[in-house]
């Protein structure tokens, strides 16, 4: 089933019941008409960080089900899957492969070798203060070979994340052949995790390296688009990367949406967020929450610099259970560009504000995206958080059935499920429709979607935090 103008869901295969089987049948019992698309985050079998470190593509983890599990879905459903284009599990094939065998192994060039990378074998001070880095050093782990040598190889993320070759011939087989799997399996669309760590090359930030990242882009969407499946890079960085993604006419992230909103919320005012809505591309999936925290680098240079700290702040005081403690190594989370939160915690848990959060990301530019937890209004989950110690589990609930049947019936999710259905079925929300905003009063915005003679339009009061909708 192809992309269709309607919310996409975010969850893991495990978070809405307990396997694909079940989720499935949750979709089809509570969410058939407020959802219509789904992102299943990576249901590969996998060694670390819930899923995406894979060890392999061409099968499903097995606790979660099969591909006909995945098809089944797909056949109500435009789905999204995961390729994890910057690394591969250390439990995988590929790398155990290379510590049995070294330069004999057929994966040899599959990763990237200190030696055959740098100059002298090791980076200097200066290439290592370069890197954009999410570690306080050089990002490299020693690969240790059955043969008792060792060297560096490099790994940005953690330490079951490999970091891909993606220059050498090996891993753009790799590549293809997976991106060819994933569109055999009705993907819709796949989303490249991590897109911006691909690229290295010496004497750079190792980060969104133009040109070559540009290739990389458009040899990947060379494979995808004979099949009518879409590509979109996954980037947590300043906006403007963002939008030089957009004007080559690739779906993006909205990711600076959810600050936005807390800030306009927060302090009753839609000067920064009207500006956004109006230069926000059109072929864009606009979130306010994901499986990771709430991303603080997106938004800058969109609010002043002490705005972002304002809201910042205010997400720890105001928030239920938001605690700073929760970013830290503690928590085995160091990641300062993201505060660990659900969107509705980062709300207070009111929902009136919540509900007006949802309604601002619907009548935005391009496509909803509503993570799981999100949906369900759900709280931080503080009980998952301390038996983990794992800052991101605290938006990463783990709902029943029965819970999930419980949840539906609170007022704050019928409403918001409400707001979903019309979402979907309103004409004014053509993605190639028009919007216009208007702030009548600093606390009072307005968004009015169109196509044709269709319309919609949305009347906020932010310092009250209600609204009304009206609507052809």
């Amino acid at each position: 089933m192809k992309l269709t103008n309607k919310i996409m869901l975010i969850t893991y295969a495990d978070s809405l019941g307990k396997n694909l089987s079940e989720l499935k049948e949750m979709l089809e019992t509570y969410f058939h008409k407020a959802v219509g698309g789904v992102h299943i985050l990576p249901f590969f079998p996998s060694s670390a960080d819930r899923g995406f470190a894979p060890m392999r593509y061409d099968m499903v983890d097995e606790q979660f089900g099969t591909y006909e599990d995945v098809r089944k879905i797909g056949e109500e459903y435009y789905l999204m899957f995961d390729f994890m284009v910057n690394h591969i599990s250390r439990q995988s094939p590929y790398f155990k492969d290379f510590l049995e065998k070294k330069d004999a192994s057929e994966y040899k060039d599959f990763f990237i070798r200190y030696k055959d990378f740098w100059e002298n074998g090791e980076p200097t001070e200066e290439q290592v203060d370069l890197i954009y880095k999410r570690k306080p050093r050089a990002p490299y782990i020693d690969a240790d070979f059955a043969d008792g040598s060792s060297e560096k190889v490099w790994c940005t993320f953690g330490e079951e994340q490999i970091d891909l070759n993606v220059e050498s011939k090996a891993v753009q087989k790799f590549m293809e052949d997976t991106l060819e799997l994933m569109c055999s399996k009705n993907a819709s669309i796949i989303r490249l995790d991590a897109f911006a760590y691909a690229v290295k090359k010496a004497n750079t930030s190792c980060f969104f390296v133009e040109p070559e990242i540009w290739n990389l882009l458009h040899r990947i969407e060379a494979i995808v688009k004979k099949h009518d499946v879409i590509i979109l890079p996954e980037i947590h960085e300043h906006y403007s990367i963002q939008m030089k993604i957009a004007n080559q006419n690739f779906w993006i992230y909205d990711f600076a949406l959810p600050v936005l909103v807390l800030n306009a919320l927060y302090f009753g005012k839609g000067t920064y967020l009207k500006k956004w809505l109006e230069m926000s591309p059109k072929h864009q999936f606009t979130t306010l929450d994901t499986h990771d925290g709430i991303g603080i680098v997106d938004v800058k240079d969109l609010m002043p610099d002490e705005e972002i700290d304002r809201t910042k702040e205010m997400m720890f005081s105001e928030g239920a259970n938001v605690k700073k403690i929760y970013n830290t190594a503690a928590y085995n989370n160091l990641d300062i560009y993201q505060v660990n939160t659900t969107y509705y915690s980062a709300l207070g848990n009111q929902d009136d504000a919540y509900l007006l959060a949802r309604a601002i990301q619907f009548f935005a530019p391009g496509i909803p995206q509503v993570y799981y937890v999100g949906m369900l209004a759900g709280c931080n989950d503080l009980e998952l958080l301390e038996a983990t110690k794992e800052g991101r589990n605290i938006n990463r609930h783990y709902y029943s059935k029965e819970e999930i049947a419980k949840e539906v019936e609170r007022p704050v999710v019928k409403k918001l499920l409400e707001l979903m259905e019309f979402r979907n079925s309103h004409p004014a929300f053509d993605v190639e429709g028009d919007i216009a905003v208007e702030l009548p009063e600093e606390g009072l915005l307005e968004i009015r979607r169109s196509s044709g003679a269709d319309y919609a339009v949305l009347k906020a009061d932010l310092v009250k935090k209600t609204f009304t909708i009206e609507h052809s």
